[in-house]
């Protein structure tokens, strides 16, 4: 039964949309190709298990997938399939991520592995973040060889970025491990859809975080990600009261999640739960994979978006995906002096010293060593 079953998955594979990436060397779970036991889980009888990994909570039979389409019960057993398994690859700006306040213009080393625990209609990564591991080209690259190409590469930080993390998390601990002492920096760029308990256990192994904000409200995350936002909401305040640097990126989405009166609410919540100082980037949205009616966002919606941050307390509000416009910039919050020029990805110039300005000497949240 079991052979005939994972036979079943191959000729599947085979017909689907991405058939011309069988012939391209991908790995498979089927090929027993690394599959490692798997974190946060119980058995739930009759060979069943239920993953505690993120709050979707799945209850797998035998042979069968999460959500996520990454983690798979066999035997009663719970295994990761994208261990060391790396999907995309490239070293980026770190203002690509977008983190603003955390090494401004180094290099990350970011890096993906297949799959999500949610479903963005309006995903800009679909092609990797919503296909099980087989169905995408991947390369095997384990902890240290990661660290070791970073290390190469100039990098000063490994990105895990353009799928989610979550749902590699035994790889994500893995090298962060390895990048432990090096002086790499370790960062996240996540949607937050996370239990408290594995989020506790990686933040010691991290140095910031960014999280996909979606919207300030559950209807939006039912309907557009499958998703809820209690727990996002909860992952935020997690990472804060860490003490891991954090930076918020909210897509704004035209009709969806762009009413003034909920970006203002997100505001005043971040304030008060978050403190003024977290950075928050209001981005630009193109259309995208299942979202493709709408049109851009307008920048004056940024803009908007901005200012209501501003009067709500928010320190470092930034529209991002506009490259050129001057709120990409770091102000000064108490002297209203600019501190970092950007063009898009790229640093003009960085008049900060030691964290704090130069012109009032006035402490600005971030790492900037």
């Amino acid at each position: 039964m079991d052979a005939d079953r994972r036979r079943l998955l191959q000729l599947l594979t085979a017909t689907c949309a991405v058939c011309p990436l069988a012939a391209a060397g991908i790995l498979r779970a089927e090929d027993g190709d690394g599959a490692v036991a798997a974190e946060f889980w119980s058995e739930a009888g009759e060979q069943k298990v239920t993953c505690a990994l993120c709050p979707r909570k799945c209850t797998v039979a035998d042979l069968e997938r999460g959500t996520c389409g990454v983690r798979e019960n066999r035997g009663g057993k719970y295994y990761t399939l994208v261990h060391s398994s790396v999907c995309a690859m490239n070293n980026d700006p770190i203002e690509k991520k977008p983190l603003f306040h955390f090494r401004p213009g180094s290099m990350a080393f970011s890096i993906a592995t297949a799959g999500c625990n949610m479903e963005c209609r309006f995903c800009q990564n679909w092609e990797i973040s919503q296909f099980r591991p087989e169905q995408v080209t991947s390369r095997r690259l384990t902890p240290a060889e990661v660290v070791a190409e970073a290390g190469q590469a100039g990098s000063r930080a490994i990105a895990f970025t353009y799928s989610e993390p979550v749902v590699a998390w035994e790889y994500v601990r893995d090298v962060c491990a390895a990048a432990q002492d090096t002086g790499i920096g370790r960062v996240m760029i996540s949607n937050g859809y996370i239990e408290k308990e594995p989020m506790r256990r990686l933040l010691p192994l991290l140095d910031a975080v960014k999280i996909d904000f979606k919207a300030f409200s559950e209807s939006f995350y039912r309907e557009l990600c499958s998703a809820r936002l209690r727990p996002v909401l909860d992952t935020l305040r997690t990472i804060r009261a860490s003490g891991v640097w954090l930076e918020i990126v909210v897509l704004l989405i035209p009709t969806l999640n762009d009413d003034r009166r909920e970006i203002r609410a997100m505001c005043r919540w971040i304030v008060q739960e978050l403190g003024p100082s977290v950075p928050v980037h209001f981005t630009r949205f193109h259309p995208s994979y299942k979202l493709v009616n709408l049109p851009p966002t307008p920048v004056n919606t940024l803009e908007a978006a901005r200012q209501i941050a501003k009067e709500q307390g928010i320190r470092h509000a930034y529209a991002g995906n506009v490259p050129g416009h001057p709120a990409e910039d770091t102000i000064c919050h108490a002297c209203g002096h600019t501190l970092i020029k950007r063009y898009g990805f790229q640093i003009r110039f960085n008049r900060m010293r030691d964290g704090t300005c130069p012109s009032c000497g006035e402490p600005v949240a971030g790492v900037w060593n």
